[in-house]
C-alpha cells in the first residue's frame, strides 16, 4: 500500500520498512531548481519533484551591513557568496562579560515561526515536515567566529560552556515552540569534523559537549519531535558519544571523510535511521550519470535492508551538482527503492528512466 511522504519519513526514522525508500536535501541550489523545474521555490519545487519532506526554519530579521553581508537578530553578520546559505564572518561575543551582557532572540516573538504554520496549514499529513533548530556548536561559532571559538575551549572554558548552554536553552525552547506548532522533525546542522579529524578532540568532545548534545536531543524528543543530527567529516572519534545522545538519524555518514555507509548500518542500524549519502563532492559535480545510477544503488544495496534509510545526498545539492546528475539520483531512487528491494540486474543500471 502506499504511504504518504510524511508516514514514509516517520516510519523510516524509527527503522521500518517502507512502500520506498524516502529521498530529500536540506538543500538544492537554485540553479539546479531552475534548469529542472524553471522559477521554481524551494517549496514548489519538492512538491513538483515529489521529494519527501519539506523544510522550513524560525524567521529571524535581519539587516544588510555591507556587499552580501547581513547581521540576523542573533547579531552574526553572515556573507552569502552563489550558494543558497550563507557563512558567517562576524559574531558579537568576545569574553565572558560580552557572553553576561547578551541576549538571545526571543524564541517566543510574534512571527518566529511564520513559515512553519505557512506549511503545515498546506502540507500537514502529506508531507513530513522539518524544522532546521541546532545544538551545542553552531550558535556558539556564530557568535564568536570558528577560529575564536577553538581557542576559547583551551583559553576560556567558561566562556565556551555558556555559550553551548546558551545553545541548548533557546534551541530547547525553540523546539517547543515547532512541536505546538505541528513539525514533524527537528534537523541540526552543527558540523563537529572536517574531512581529516573533529574540530575538538574527544576528550574536550567528552568535557564540553556530549553532555548538553544529550540534553538538547532528549529534550527534542520528548516534545514528541524525530531528530536527524548533521554533520560532515570524520566523526568517528566522536561517534558513540554522538549516538548516545539519542538522535533518530545520522546524516550523511561522509564519504569524503572514509566513512562506510554499510558498516555503520551493520554496527549501529539498531539504534538509529541514516541519511545519504551520494557524494556531491565529486559523483554528483563531477561524474557521469551512469556513475551517479551506480553509486546510488551502492548506498541502497548497503543501507536499505530492513529500513531505516533516507536516500540523498552526502551534504546538499550544491551549485556545482550536474541537474542530470541529481536527476539520476532521484530516478534511481525512485526505480530501485521499492521495498522488498531486489538486488538483480543491477550490474547493467544505466542512468535510470527519463524523467516524467
Amino acid at each position: 500500500m502506499q504511504m504518504t511522504s510524511a508516514e514514509r519519513v516517520r516510519r523510516t526514522l524509527l527503522r521500518e520498512e517502507v512502500d520506498r525508500i524516502p529521498h530529500f536535501e536540506w538543500i538544492v541550489d537554485r540553479h539546479v531548481r531552475d534548469a529542472l523545474c524553471p522559477g521554481s521555490t524551494m517549496e514548489e519545487f519538492t512538491v513538483r519533484m515529489g521529494l519527501d519532506a519539506i523544510l522550513t526554519a524560525p524567521d529571524y530579521r535581519r539587516e544588510q551591513v555591507g556587499p552580501n553581508r547581513f547581521r540576523n537578530e542573533w547579531g552574526a553578520v553572515v556573507e552569502y557568496s552563489g550558494e543558497e546559505y550563507g557563512m558567517p564572518v562576524g559574531g558579537p561575543i568576545g569574553t565572558l562579560a560580552d557572553l553576561d551582557a547578551y541576549r538571545a532572540p526571543d524564541p517566543h516573538a510574534s512571527g518566529r515561526f511564520a513559515s512553519l504554520e505557512k506549511l503545515v496549514g498546506r502540507y500537514k499529513g502529506c508531507l513530513a515536515i522539518g524544522v532546521h533548530l541546532n545544538d551545542v556548536l553552531s550558535i556558539p561559532r556564530n557568535l564568536m567566529g570558528f577560529e575564536n571559538l577553538m581557542a576559547a575551549f583551551g583559553e576560556a572554558p567558561e566562556l565556551v560552556r555558556g555559550l553551548v548552554n546558551l545553545s541548548v536553552g533557546v534551541n530547547l525552547e525553540l523546539g517547543k515552540e515547532a512541536a505546538q506548532r505541528g513539525a514533524d522533525f527537528v534537523f541540526t546542522g552543527d558540523d563537529y569534523a572536517a574531512t581529516e579529524r573533529p574540530f575538538v578532540s574527544p576528550r574536550m568532545f567528552r568535557e564540553f559537549l556530549a553532555g548538553p548534545l544529550k540534553r538538547v536531543m532528549t529534550g527534542y524528543k520528548e516534545l514528541g519531535l524525530l531528530v536527524i543530527k548533521h554533520t560532515d567529516g570524520n566523526i568517528m572519534p566522536l561517534l558513540d558519544m554522538i549516538v548516545e545522545a539519542g538522535m533518530d538519524g545520522l546524516d550523511p555518514i561522509d564519504p569524503l571523510a572514509g566513512l562506510d555507509l554499510g558498516v555503520l548500518k551493520q554496527r549501529l542500524g539498531h539504534r538509529l535511521a541514516f541519511k545519504g549519502n551520494v557524494d556531491c563532492a565529486h559523483t554528483l559535480t563531477n561524474g557521469t550519470e551512469r556513475e551517479v545510477v551506480a553509486e546510488t544503488l551502492e548506498v541502497i544495496r548497503h543501507a536499505a535492508e530492513g529500513g531505516g534509510v533516507i536516500v540523498s545526498s552526502s551534504n546538499s545539492i550544491h551549485s556545482g551538482v550536474k541537474p542530470g546528475n541529481y536527476l539520476a539520483m532521484w530516478n534511481a531512487i525512485r526505480q530501485y527503492g521499492r521495498y522488498p528491494i531486489r538486488f538483480g540486474g543491477w550490474e547493467d543500471a544505466g542512468a535510470g528512466p527519463a524523467f516524467a
